[in-house]
Parts: C-alpha cells; structure tokens; sequence
C-alpha cells in the first residue's frame, strides 16, 4: 500500500517531464486492444503500441479524461485508436472494436482482489543491486573503517559472531555494511581505472561505538576476515522515483561489464557502463545499445587482404537505475540481437 501510495504522488511529476518527449512514434504493428497477463510491465505493455516505450505518459495524457494514468492490473484491456488525430490508450471494461472514435473514459472506483499493480520495469531484476555491491574509489575504502579482530579468537565470522572494527566512535546510523574490494572498472577508451567494485560480505549491527568498536554480524553471504571494510548501510534504499526517459544531452560510451557472469548479454540482464552521474546520468535514463560491427576481409579489388569494418547496429535498450560518479548500473530492458561487453551506448 506503501508502495502505490508513494508512486501515486510521483506520477504527476511525470507528466512535467514532457520537455524530452518527442512526437509520438507508433508502433505500426501495435494491437487495436490488448489484455494485460500476470507477468507483464509497462514497459512491455508500452512497446506493443510505441517505438519509444519512455513515451508512455504521453499517449496516456492524450486522454483529457484521465487526468493520471491508472495503474494497470492483470485483467485489464486497453484500446488503442486514433482521436480527432491524436493516438489514444484507454481503458475501459466494455467492449470496443477499435475503429471511428472511442468512448468517454473517466476514471472509475473498481472494486478487485488484485492487490499489485503491473509495475514499470520488473524491479526483481533490479533488487539485489539496489543496495549492494557499490562502486567506490581507492580512497574511499582506505579511509573505511575495518575488521580489527574477531571475537572469541576466531579466524574468519559469520552470521551471530562479533567482530571489533577501527574506527566507529561516533556512527551515523547503527547498521554497516561489510565490503571487500573486488576488480576494478577501466575505460576501454583510456585504460583509466573509472572505480572499484565494493563485493557485498556481510551485514552488520553496532553494538558498542568506540575505538575499536563492538558490531554483531547479522547476515553474511561470504565469511568475514580481518581488513575487510564497513561502510553506513543503504539496505532498502529503492529506486522508486524514476520513469524510464531519455537524457537530455548526448551521452556515448560502453559497456564494461555484465553482472551475473554471463558473456552474451540479453533482455533483464545487469550490466555496468563506463559512464556516470559526472556524464549527466540519472536514474531512469534510457541509452541505445548498438552491437559493434565485426571486422571482414575484403579480398574482390585487389590481392591484398583489405580489413574493413561494418556497421554498428541497433540491438537493445538499457536503463540506469543506480548511477555511480563514474560507472552506472544498467538493465537491459530488451535486446534484439546478442549483446556484448564493449558494445556501445547512447543517447536515443
């Protein structure tokens, strides 16, 4: 309830936003009705009638009825058809063939036992990357408190066991986080090391703030050793306020990595790219994935062997939804073709 309560006051801001919509781009091949399944997200919904799924608010605001658009439940069924010129969706429980003008749609009380709305984009995709790993710079996890010493003389701990930690004597919240510094994120462009992936270890409670202080280990994936850093924990921090758009200036990178362990990239899939906050990214923001062109051989005009490049291509769009100062966390929300690890992004 909590939940579509704080996205019900976030969706007239939305509709401020239309400084980056471009004119409605149709999906020629869209549905005249459709009827929402369980499973399904707007965004999904969004590319059955648009070419640009961020322009969803859009068509949803060709309707003068309806002032906010309703969350969309499994059940549903939308229309699509063509008002005074204007594309509209609505949504409506009585039949309607498509064709001439649609009825009027005000929004209505409805009484249902579905108690979850279609979401925007599947956020259990995104949900354990919310809060954990981080990207962090060297300095940041020198200058982090560390693991001293175990308790009870320990050589490793886990969940239950209390571990001394230099130095939290005056802690801004009592739950830290254990990291462990992982590889580091390079510029493909300049070899540049862009930051560090913080490995989540463990999750932790203080107990005694000092010098050393005293925190219990209330959840652990990995075992916890000496050195290993603490950093205030943001567990349960959720990007909720965010609708998927484009940037508004031109942004152009790639990508450096791909979360999971996977090596061809496809739809949901999580991936880091070599841009950040610093780039102007923002959460939400959408970028175009073009696969890089393979190298041929071209042999037809001469005896020698001619390398020729060929053309990048359109193959998916990603989304940001934890940016970084230099690195950002992506999901690809769909992909037509195999993706890779240095393809290129950018601005749609």
């Amino acid at each position: 309830m909590a939940l579509r309560i704080l996205l019900g006051a976030l969706i007239p801001l939305l509709f401020s936003a239309f400084v980056w919509a471009d004119s409605l781009r149709i999906n020629p091949n869209h549905p005249d009705r459709y009827t929402v399944v369980k499973g399904d997200t707007l965004w999904d919904i969004s590319g059955k009638f648009l070419e640009h799924p961020w322009q969803w608010p859009q068509l949803w605001h060709n309707n003068p009825q309806i002032k906010n658009p309703h969350w969309i439940y499994p059940g549903d069924t939308l229309y699509f058809s063509y008002v005074n010129g204007e594309p509209r969706l609505s949504l409506s429980p009585t039949e309607y063939s498509g064709y001439g003008e649609a009825p009027d749609l005000t929004p209505h009380i409805r009484e249902s036992r579905i108690e979850q709305a279609i979401p925007m984009i599947p956020s259990d995709a995104i949900a354990q990357f919310l809060s954990t790993p981080k990207v962090v710079s060297a300095d940041e996890l020198a200058q982090a408190p560390y693991v001293l010493e175990i308790a009870d003389e320990h050589l490793v701990a886990g969940s239950g066991d209390r571990v001394y930690v230099r130095a939290i004597e005056n802690p801004e919240g009592l739950e830290y986080t254990i990291y462990r510094q992982g590889k580091p994120y390079i510029s493909p462009d300049t070899q540049e090391i862009l930051g560090y992936e913080a490995e989540y270890i463990a999750d932790t409670l203080v107990e005694t703030p000092g010098d050393p202080a005293t925190l219990r280990i209330t959840k652990s994936d990995s075992e916890v050793r000496r050195g290993d850093r603490l950093m205030l924990s943001t567990a349960g921090a959720m990007a909720l306020n965010y609708f998927p758009r484009p940037p508004e200036q031109r942004v152009s990178g790639s990508i450096i990595r791909v979360m999971g362990g996977v090596t061809q990239i496809g739809q949901r899939d999580i991936v880091v790219l070599d841009k950040g906050t610093a780039d102007g990214l923002e959460v939400g923001h959408t970028l175009d994935i073009y696969k890089k062109g393979r190298i041929v051989i071209d042999r037809m005009q001469s005896d020698e062997a001619v390398p020729v490049k060929l053309p990048d291509e359109l193959a998916g769009v990603l989304m940001i939804f934890r940016p970084f100062e230099r690195v950002s966390y992506a999901l690809v929300m769909n992909a037509t073709s195999a993706i890779h690890t240095l393809d290129r992004v950018q601005t749609p």
